[in-house]
């Protein structure tokens, strides 16, 4: 059956500047390419070729989800808020969620992602054992009220997703499930032709135990990660670890208060001692929930509030204001150190670089002062030991101590090991083997869709436009009439024979349009085969060209044919 698009009856408006407002390449391709449209700030129209390239991702997750056994399912985007708030998540999602009412005044949500909702369908439908394991998916819509939505269709407040949810009665059914899903996961970034990276993350908002990030290396993208050159670790910056052992501090002297004025941050004190800042210990000051807690790290490092936050959610994690300091006499500010306040003034958290029997010199409650010689697990004691530093190029690896690198990357899938968070919470049981009621125990695992779209253009676009990988693009060959009327009816009949073959063919047979526009359109679109029927149409020979490797070759119509049908 032919399946043959012809340009002269397409929507497509292709543009020769980029947009105003886009910085990456994604953004500036596909809005060139006419794949994408802007409605409103972060919320976007697909247009008949981007629409085509969006339904080949969906068909190959679908055609792998499929394999492992999973089941579709669809699912409605716009909730009910009881769910969420059973969960706790209606509040712990924060500004991220789209809440509206009803004409009488009900409350709902447009769903960001569906833990709540497939407990509750499997809990009506699922009532014993013999119903497990079953593991459930769509590809849907969800939202987010992102601040920021920029970078196209790669931040947006409305994107296609593919959840998937799985459900075993015991620990090993889950261990398996999630074992299905990363292979699968795997075939399909490799049937995408993208570039990715498996590494280990955290479960922030959607909660559970273990968890992974499939991440496409990109300048554009908006997570970071570290690699070893020397192992197999990586990981996404927020989960990575440091192992530091316990320091000999028997020859450390008793703390010394030092006159230190006008030092209220490290690099002054650094300056004003001679010393380090690596011997300084810096205690940042937080408020978590309201209350205030110190964070102490070596004060050559920073402090993540990212990975502060993830390691203390659901509690909200703010900065300690000017105001703050002053119901707090206690507290110096500039001065702070964990001798004789930590466990009482405040709680003490630090990085495991602070390791008992390390030497730091800190504050000494007091303006104007710090003391030497304070040692961790002597001098004070740390409450809670978390990693909580920005990740920099070098640290040691916790697998094997090489220097780690650090870069950038696009998320295009996170699978999680939920565990019983959302049973416990809805109350999901099945009856057992025993005839007594077992708790079910979760796996949940995205994909982004229109995520991996901009990923994909922005990993394999060229200074000349999008490079589609074939299983993506929107047609296996573009057909170029150069011009005059013998080379769009020769265009037209080639065309016609390759959709005859099974091939998605799109055919330039603009009239008007010069053919340098129609080349250049050609190498913007990004499909893979390039086919021009121009200077010797007459003799019915065509020119066969590479769109990546840019390689050219004559054939005649029926070599041609012959070549892209094998």
């Amino acid at each position: 059956m032919a399946q043959v698009q012809r340009m002269s009856r397409l929507m497509i408006k292709t543009l020769r500047d980029d947009p105003a407002d886009a910085e990456t390449a994604s953004h500036k391709l596909l809005v060139r390419a006419g794949y994408v449209r802007r409605t409103a700030a972060g919320i976007w129209t697909w247009l008949p070729l981007g629409k085509k390239v969006l339904e080949n991702v969906s068909r190959i997750v679908r055609e792998e989800m499929d394999a492992i056994g999973a089941q579709e399912v669809l699912l409605p985007a716009l909730l009910p808020k009881e769910p969420y708030e059973t969960s706790q998540r209606w509040e712990e999602y924060g500004d991220l969620l789209f809440r509206l009412k009803d004409r009488k005044g009900a409350e709902y949500l447009l769903g960001p992602t569906h833990e709540e909702i497939f407990t509750l369908t499997v809990k009506d439908q699922c009532t014993s054992y013999k119903d497990l394991p079953v593991m459930l998916y769509q590809i849907q819509t969800k939202y987010r009220d992102e601040a920021r939505p920029r970078s196209g269709v790669l931040r947006g407040r409305e994107f296609q997703m593919k959840d998937s949810y799985s459900f075993d009665s015991s620990d090993e059914g889950l261990a398996e499930s999630y074992r299905l899903h990363r292979e699968a996961y795997q075939k399909i970034f490799q049937r995408l032709g993208l570039d990715y990276r498996i590494v280990s993350a955290v479960s922030g908002a959607m909660g559970g135990s273990a968890s992974e990030e499939f991440l496409a290396p990109a300048a554009a993208g908006e997570d970071t990660f570290v690699d070893c050159p020397a192992c197999d670790y990586a990981a996404n910056t927020e989960a990575v670890t440091v192992k530091v052992e316990p320091s000999d501090a028997s020859g450390a002297g008793a703390m010394e208060e030092l006159d230190t004025p006008d030092t209220p941050t490290i690099e002054t004190l650094a300056e004003h001692l001679g010393i380090p800042a690596s011997a300084t210990l810096k205690n940042l000051l937080v408020k978590v929930d309201g209350e205030i807690v110190a964070v102490g790290v070596p004060g050559d490092r920073e402090v993540d509030l990212g990975k502060l936050g993830e390691h203390l959610a659901p509690a909200t994690v703010e900065l300690v204001t000017a105001e703050d300091f002053t119901d707090r006499p206690d507290l110096v500010r500039g001065y702070v150190g964990p001798q004789g306040l930590a466990g009482k003034s405040f709680k003490y958290l630090a990085d495991p670089r602070v390791a008992p029997g390390t030497v730091w010199v800190t504050g000494a409650n007091k303006d104007g002062k710090h003391t030497r010689n304070v040692v961790a697990g002597r001098d004070f004691e740390v409450d809670e030991y978390l990693d909580v530093v920005v990740v920099e190029p070098g640290d040691p690896c916790p697998q094997c101590g090489a220097g780690l690198r650090i870069d950038r990357a696009i998320e295009i899938g996170h699978i999680f090991q939920l565990g019983r968070k959302y049973a416990d919470a809805f109350e999901l049981d099945v009856l057992g083997q025993n005839g007594k009621p077992v708790r079910v125990t979760m796996g949940s695992y995205g994909i982004g869709v229109s995520r991996a779209v901009a990923a994909l253009a922005e990993q394999t676009h060229d200074e000349s436009g999008l490079c589609w990988p074939r299983e993506v693009a929107p047609a296996d060959v573009h057909v170029v009439a150069a011009g005059k009327a013998k080379q769009t009816e020769l265009a037209l009949e080639v065309g016609d024979k390759l959709g005859a073959a099974g091939l998605r063919v799109l055919v330039d047979d603009r009239a008007g349009v010069s053919p340098g526009v129609k080349f250049t359109d050609a190498e913007l679109l990004g499909v893979p085969t390039i086919l021009v029927a121009g200077r010797r149409a007459a003799e019915g020979v065509v020119e066969l060209k590479d769109r990546r490797t840019g390689e050219r070759e004559e054939l005649t119509v029926e070599e041609a044919v012959a070549r892209l049908s094998a």
